[in-house]
């Protein structure tokens, strides 16, 4: 969580997105849940009683790493190429059923007895993490992202466009009335990505992580990496929800709505993944699965 460490991570991402810009409109979306979860404890240890909420922290991030990505970006492409960061709010449903069941990560690591004084002290919600424990929060769906138009218009200027980092920042309007106000809450972020990706009518959707690609029995000596595979198949199929799950329903969420293909694997490998030559796509159609 160390700034420079931030950094290096960008970094390596600007050097695979470098190229993709050049030949591409591209619109960047990140995560933010490290982030969100530092600035949280920050602002709890200096005002306990007035640390700022999830949407305002969610803003915060959209600028921070924004910045980060604009500046190592920017380092590797010509200087003629436009970089915008857009903060972004996103509308959810105050009647999701994600505010009765917070799912989503924020935050470092804590042992049990840590967690359960912050539980005590703070009234935060913890759930195992593989081994050990971290803080979750609601995760509603994306119902609409409010800065569609400026997003057109930066694409239609040439430049690189980042935006609806970390889900975007969570609103909702009141009930019965047009006034929009924060919430509690982070939005997922492949979910909102895969939205952006079809209300902007991007010609592909791209999970770029940290794996190479989505495989079927995972951790077993039989683990097989897909290749293609259409959304029906991957609905057969067992993924958890704290890493793979939701990039595979965002992805399947954007093939089902706009029948384009939405490629997961490895960011470092990003040429190679919209190439088809890594990675799995997945693509419009049934009972399609074709394995590395």
């Amino acid at each position: 969580m160390t700034l420079e460490n931030q950094r290096v991570n960008v970094r390596v991402a600007a050097e695979a997105l470098a190229p993709v810009a050049m030949e591409h409109e591209l619109v960047i979306t990140h995560g933010n849940g490290p982030q969100v979860g530092l600035l949280a404890l920050q602002g709890a240890a200096y005002h306990p009683d007035e640390a700022f909420p999830l949407d305002v922290l969610g803003a915060e991030t959209e600028g921070l790493i924004g910045y980060l990505i604009e500046q190592e970006l920017g380092n590797l492409l010509p200087f003629e190429k436009p970089l915008a960061t857009l903060l972004t709010m996103v509308e959810v449903d105050p009647s999701d059923p994600a505010f009765a069941d917070p799912t989503k990560f924020v935050g470092p690591v804590y042992e049990k007895q840590d967690a359960d004084a912050l539980v005590a002290a703070k009234g935060w919600h913890f759930k195992m993490d593989g081994e050990v424990w971290r803080r979750v929060v609601p995760s509603p769906r994306p119902k609409q992202i409010f800065e569609l138009r400026p997003v057109r218009w930066l694409l239609e200027q040439g430049a690189v466009v980042i935006a609806a980092g970390g889900g975007g920042i969570p609103t909702m309007y009141l009930p019965g009335t047009r006034t929009l106000v924060g919430v509690e809450a982070v939005v997922d972020k492949d979910l909102a990505s895969a939205l952006m990706a079809q209300l902007i009518d991007a010609d592909e959707f791209v999970v770029a992580t940290d794996a190479d690609a989505v495989y079927v029995d995972w951790g077993t000596d039989h683990q097989r990496a897909l290749a293609r595979v259409s959304p029906d198949a991957l609905a057969q199929m067992n993924f958890p929800d704290g890493s793979m799950g939701p990039k595979i329903g965002a992805a399947c969420d954007f093939v089902l709505t706009t029948k384009r293909p939405a490629r997961i694997g490895d960011l470092a490998a990003l040429p190679a993944v919209l190439g088809g030559a890594a990675g799995t796509v997945v693509v419009h159609g049934e009972g399609i699965v074709e394995y590395r």
